[in-house]
């Protein structure tokens, strides 16, 4: 079986040998033609590849662009991120600051439930 399938790719390059003598044989009868199709497909490959050059070149530029923009806006939040640390800081203590002195802290709470009315002060007030 296996010279079976030999021989038939044996025949199939001989076949395709011969086919591909046969189009240089009516290449050379219809050169000027098909010299014409050549140079018209390859230009216009060229021309298509000049695009897709051109196309990835404007693509990487954007990413690039974007990428700059996007590392601008990660410096300016890091930049936010510190700022606001430090005001906890200080907020914390500030308030340790006023725990220390703050008379509400130092005494015994009892809260007591009051009925709540419209002036916004809160329903549950220290006694």
């Amino acid at each position: 079986m296996a010279g079976a399938r030999v021989s038939g790719s044996i025949f199939q390059r001989g076949a395709a040998s011969a086919a591909s003598e046969s189009e240089q044989d009516s290449s050379q009868v219809q050169s000027p033609e098909l010299d014409d199709r050549k140079v018209r497909r390859r230009e216009k490959n060229r021309v298509a590849a000049q695009r897709s050059r051109k196309k990835q070149t404007q693509k990487a530029d954007s990413l690039h662009k974007e990428y700059e923009c996007l590392e601008q806006e990660n410096g300016r939040l890091k930049k936010e991120v510190a700022r606001l640390a430090e005001e906890v800081k200080r907020l914390s203590g500030v308030l340790k600051a006023h725990e220390q002195i703050c008379p509400l802290l130092h005494r015994p709470v009892n809260l007591v439930t009051m009925p709540r009315t419209t002036d916004g002060l809160p329903h549950c007030l220290p006694r």
